[in-house]
């Protein structure tokens, strides 16, 4: 942690938690209608802290406990639009028995916040971290964010909630912390108090519901050749006005909470020659490594995209066009034998850009494989490599991986 960070958090009132308890606490306070979930390691602990609260008449919410994550997406769905706020929790395998409803959600617009706690994807049977689950579903049209720790799990659970629901946008999300790592880690978490955050949420109000008889709808219908091609359309053109929606959204958030929340987080990027891209809780070790590779004379930098949905290319290739090297780290792997999600990602992106930094891919960290500082500090020393040779040996590598 930097030396402001910790002056001021030495002057706030924290509270020691995890982050699965810090994501219950920030859905106690939003104090959603309907939360219909199934348990799974390592998100268990959401719901279970979430369903003592509701137990002792702190929030009164339905709690719905229902037989498989399948059910509990369709439960959410059919929540939703009837007219009431609604939320969720699952992880790996459980995210991944949803999917057919995953896709409903999206498609059908509703906008239900699901947190969800990165785990690896059978088979091997792996209950530890990595983003398998929730890259397998990047393209379901569901809006994703990154969470670093679970001060940051608490608040873009908060943001979610008005993303989700904005009228130019109504996408679901899912707000991501890694498994374990993030999940089950005790930090001290500042809480903001329910009023405020009452009042920044304010009240969801659908446009039509399932329950208007005078005026029915219907959700999830028959759409062959006729209309479907349209609706994909209107489903695309929603994730595209997010983009410039989102910061609109955060700057509220920003100015309501003190926060400085945004699509990405630079660290000592703009003056670097050589940086990463990493998600989540391996963007923290990372600065720790640059802090020391600063002091070496290296000039290492960090972009940590918070949001991976929409995709915001033009941030990120403002922010690294300028690196004499580029790392991606993925832990991840799509398979594709063209690396990384991420990666990909950033590279098709970087195709019209007019600086093309040399961009390599390291996935690293699958099924809950330790990342150390000195892995991110043989990253480093792997981009000044190339920085030197000025060509690419490998383009993709394991990190860490035993060959």
């Amino acid at each position: 942690m930097r030396v402001k960070e910790k002056e001021k958090m030495a002057t706030k009132k924290l509270i020691g938690m995890t982050g699965d308890q810090a994501a219950a606490h920030a859905m106690r306070q939003i104090a959603p209608d309907v939360v219909a979930a199934y348990p799974i390691t390592p998100q268990t602990e959401i719901v279970m802290s979430f369903s003592q609260f509701v137990a002792d008449g702190k929030v009164a919410t339905e709690l719905i406990p229902v037989e498989s994550e399948h059910s509990a997406m369709s439960a959410c769905i059919g929540s939703a639009a009837a007219g009431a706020r609604t939320m969720t929790a699952t992880s790996a395998n459980g995210l991944a028995l949803m999917w057919e409803v995953v896709y409903i959600a999206a498609s059908t617009r509703l906008p239900i916040v699901m947190s969800v706690v990165n785990r690896a994807l059978s088979a091997p049977i792996n209950i530890h971290c990595d983003h398998s689950d929730t890259m397998g579903a990047r393209d379901s049209g569901w809006i994703q964010i990154y969470s670093e720790n679970a001060q940051e799990v608490y608040e873009n659970i908060i943001s979610a909630v008005k993303i989700a629901e904005h009228k130019d946008i109504r996408l679901p999300v899912m707000v991501c912390q890694d498994g374990f790592i993030t999940s089950h880690a005790v930090e001290g978490i500042e809480l903001s108090d329910d009023k405020t955050i009452k009042d920044f949420i304010g009240e969801y109000k659908i446009d039509h519901s399932l329950l208007d008889i005078d005026n029915p709808v219907t959700y999830g219908p028959l759409d062959l050749q006729d209309f479907y091609f349209e609706h994909k359309y209107q489903q695309s053109f929603a994730m595209k006005n997010a983009l410039s929606v989102i910061p609109k959204v955060l700057q509220e958030f920003n100015k309501t909470f003190g926060k400085n929340h945004d699509l990405i987080e630079e660290y000592k990027l703009k003056d670097a020659d050589i940086g990463i891209v990493a998600l989540s809780s391996t963007a923290g070790t990372a600065r720790a490594v640059i802090d020391d590779l600063r002091k070496k004379g290296i000039k290492a930098g960090l972009l940590k995209p918070v949001f991976f949905r929409p995709f915001p290319a033009e941030r990120i290739l403002k922010a690294i066009s300028h690196l004499k090297v580029v790392g991606v780290m993925d832990r991840a792997e799509s398979f594709s034998t063209m690396g990384g999600p991420l990666f990909s990602e950033i590279r098709s992106a970087m195709y019209d850009s007019k600086q093309k930094p040399p961009i390599v891919n390291y996935i690293y960290g699958l099924g809950g494989r330790d990342i150390f500082p000195e892995d991110i500090e043989k990253v480093y020393e792997e981009l000044e490599s190339i920085k030197r040779a000025g060509k690419i040996k490998t383009l993709i590598s394991y990190l860490g991986v035993r060959e």
